[in-house]
C-alpha cells in the first residue's frame, strides 16, 4: 500500500506519524517526573508496551495490514539478541578506550533501584524511536525506493535531530548517523523486525550511561555501576557528547553494520 501512495499522502502520514511520536514523547516526559522507585519501573514498561500497541493500531487504521515488523514469537529471542548486540558494542567502545588509557575504572556501586529505574526507561527511549525512525521511516522510504535511500535518510535525519542535545555539534550528528543511524537500519533489515533494533538501542543507552558512566547523547544518566575517570582528546573520549562522538564508536558501529548489510 505504501509503494503505491501518491508521494502527498505519504508525506501527510509521514507527519502524521511525527506528530503521533511527539504526543508519545510528551507521556514519557511526563513519567520522567515520577520519583525513580519500582512503581516507576513498572510505569515505563507499561508505556513502552503501549506505544507498541498505539504503532500496531496506526499500521492497521493507514496500512490496511497487521504490522509485520512485530512478531510476538521473535519477541524474547530478537530483544534479546539486540539487547547482547547494544551491549557487546558498548564493552567494545568502553575496552579501546581503557586501553588507550582514557577510561579508568575509580569505583563501583549503584543502587539496584535506580539502575532498575533506568534500564525500564530507557525502553521507552529505544521504543519510541525505533518505532519512529525504523517503523515508520526507514520502512516506508524502503518500500518507496529502495533500501539505500531508506538507510542514508533515516540515518541522517536520525543524527540530525541529536544536534540539539546538550554538547552536541555537527560531528556528534554525523558520528550518530553513522554508527546508529545506519547500524540500527541495517539491523531492522536484515531482522524483519524491530524487536532487534530496540534492544541494541535499549542496552546502548542503558549500557553507555548506567554501566559505564558516560553522557547518553550529552546528557548524565544519573547512576552509574563503574565509576570512571574519563580523560583524553575528544576525538577519542567524545568529549562533553560522551562516546557516542567517540571516533572508535563509529569505527566499531561501522564494522557491525557492515555486517549486517552484507548479511541481509
Amino acid at each position: 500500500m505504501i509503494k503505491d501512495m501518491s508521494f502527498w499522502k505519504w508525506l501527510g502520514l509521514l507527519l502524521a506519524a511525527f506528530i503521533l511520536a511527539l504526543l508519545m514523547y510528551g507521556v514519557a516526559g511526563l513519567v520522567d517526573l515520577m520519583p525513580h522507585g519500582w512503581g516507576y519501573s513498572a510505569v515505563c514498561l507499561v508505556v513502552a508496551a503501549a506505544m507498541v500497541l498505539v504503532y500496531s493500531r496506526f499500521v492497521i487504521l493507514f496500512e490496511g495490514e497487521k504490522a509485520k515488523d512485530l512478531p510476538m514469537d521473535k519477541l524474547a529471542g530478537h530483544t534479546g539478541l539486540g539487547l547482547g548486540i547494544g551491549l557487546g558494542y558498548f564493552c567494545m567502545v568502553t575496552g579501546v578506550m581503557a586501553l588507550a588509557g582514557a577510561y579508568q575504572v575509580t569505583g563501583i556501586g549503584a543502587s539496584a533501584k535506580e539502575l532498575v529505574s533506568m534500564f525500564c526507561y530507557f525502553a521507552i527511549v529505544a521504543v519510541g524511536e525505533e518505532l519512529m525512525f525504523r517503523g515508520v521511516l526507514f520502512r516506508w522510504i524502503d518500500e518507496k525506493w529502495g533500501f539505500w535511500a531508506a538507510l542514508l535518510a533515516s540515518a541522517l535525519l536520525f543524527g540530525i535531530l541529536h544536534i540539539s542535545n546538550p554538547g552536541g555539534t555537527l560531528w556528534s550528528s554525523i558520528a550518530i548517523a553513522i554508527e546508529a543511524g545506519l547500524l540500527l537500519g541495517a539491523a531492522y533489515k536484515w531482522s524483519g523486525t524491530l524487536w532487534v533494533p530496540v534492544g541494541i538501542h535499549w542496552a546502548w543507552n542503558f549500557s553507555q550511561g548506567n554501566l559505564f558512566g558516560f553522557k547518553v547523547s550529552g546528557q548524565e544518566a544519573g547512576e552509574s555501576l563503574l565509576q570512571a575517570q574519563i580523560e583524553g582528546a575528544d576525538w577519542l573520549t567524545g568529549g562533553a557528547f560522551g562516546a557516542e562522538a567517540s571516533v572508535v564508536a563509529v569505527v566499531v558501529g561501522l564494522a557491525v553494520s557492515a555486517w549486517f548489510i552484507y548479511r541481509r
